[in-house]
């Protein structure tokens, strides 16, 4: 698409939304995880109620902030998420408002069109294939647990975590998703992420601390490795090296839910092959927006808004712009968002 046809569409898009707006977990592991034993009976916090989690589920998510149900997307679906993967790395398709990510290890004289090159594409909501991740109703059956009826699919990747060079750039620091979102509550936000493939500890598989989802934000910046770090990698500066961490193991298909304070991350690929994932952050359509500025978010936005605007060409978007852009109503209302 023309730049200039880009960045107008995209003010049509924002004015339009600006006027819509209303003011039993199974993973290997190498610690254990909160026991369901000490949980202590009172009004759930994290999960609304329904008739899709069982207690015992309930009961895993609120005390550890995460939840893994086996083989939730069918083989056919995650096959075509990769067909179209595909199509995007070799430009066959270039959908709107999509970034298309490379390691950092990767220079530009190396660029050749190819799914070995694409560490990562995010803002896939133009993309109808990828996009229909999203509106799985196996998926959103669960989202629903956390969310609410009103569901908005806020942000979308894939992820095709390469083999590590050997500096050790393929893996991604411990951090907060919320760091990245300028709405609230938390309470009310979840992700969604499944296995492309079989993923392990050898290839990258992620690493959740079980519980954090329950502390505060904490201050995120790019961690000080020698081999160097992919842009927006921000990590969690200072946080309790004894907390005990899980490594999710999961099969083709598996899709686990976590909170957005939920500290997590995921190793490097020692693999030759690539490990791939979707995902989306899903919200209740009645979250609101915060200002950032002198928080500990303000790093991240001024980057998310310098990225937009570059792409874009706009030089007065804000990050609610930029997040308003990006969000898509995928059940019920959009209310807020």
């Amino acid at each position: 698409m023309d730049p200039n046809r880009a960045s107008a569409r995209l003010c049509v898009l924002l004015r339009h939304l600006r006027c819509r707006s209303a003011g039993t977990v199974i993973a290997h592991h190498t610690s254990g995880v909160g026991s369901l034993a000490s949980f202590h009976p009172q009004q759930f916090q994290y999960t609304r109620e329904n008739n899709v989690l069982s207690l015992e589920q309930r009961k895993f998510y609120e005390e550890n902030g995460f939840l893994v149900i086996k083989n939730l997307v069918s083989d056919a679906d995650i096959q075509r998420f990769r067909n179209e993967f595909e199509r995007i790395c070799r430009e066959e398709v270039k959908p709107f408002g999509l970034s298309v990510m490379r390691d950092v290890t990767i220079t530009k004289s190396e660029y050749v069109p190819s799914e070995k090159l694409v560490s990562k594409v995010q803002d896939f909501q133009e993309d109808e294939e990828l996009f229909r991740y999203c509106t799985l109703p196996e998926i959103l059956k669960y989202v629903e647990c956390f969310t609410g009826p009103n569901i908005m699919a806020m942000h979308t990747m894939l992820i095709n975590k390469p083999p590590d060079s050997g500096k050790k750039t393929s893996r991604h620091p411990l951090h907060q998703d919320l760091h990245y979102f300028p709405f609230r509550p938390s309470n009310s936000i979840v992700c969604a992420w499944t296995a492309m493939e079989h993923i392990d500890r050898n290839n990258g598989c992620l690493v959740v601390l079980p519980g954090t989802h329950k502390g505060s934000l904490q201050p995120h910046d790019y961690p000080q490795w020698e081999g160097g770090v992919n842009i927006m990698f921000h990590g969690i500066q200072d946080y309790d090296k004894n907390n005990a961490r899980v490594h999710l193991v999961m099969e083709k298909g598996d899709t686990v839910f976590f909170h957005p304070l939920l500290i997590h991350g995921s190793g490097r690929n020692k693999s030759q092959g690539f490990r791939k994932a979707i995902s989306c952050h899903f919200a209740d359509a009645n979250c609101h927006y915060i200002d950032v500025e002198g928080t500990s978010q303000e790093n991240i936005a001024k980057e998310i808004v310098n990225m937009a605007s570059k792409m874009y060409g706009l030089n007065d978007i804000t990050m609610k712009d930029v997040w308003t852009f990006r969000g898509r109503v995928v059940k019920g209302e959009r209310i807020n968002l």
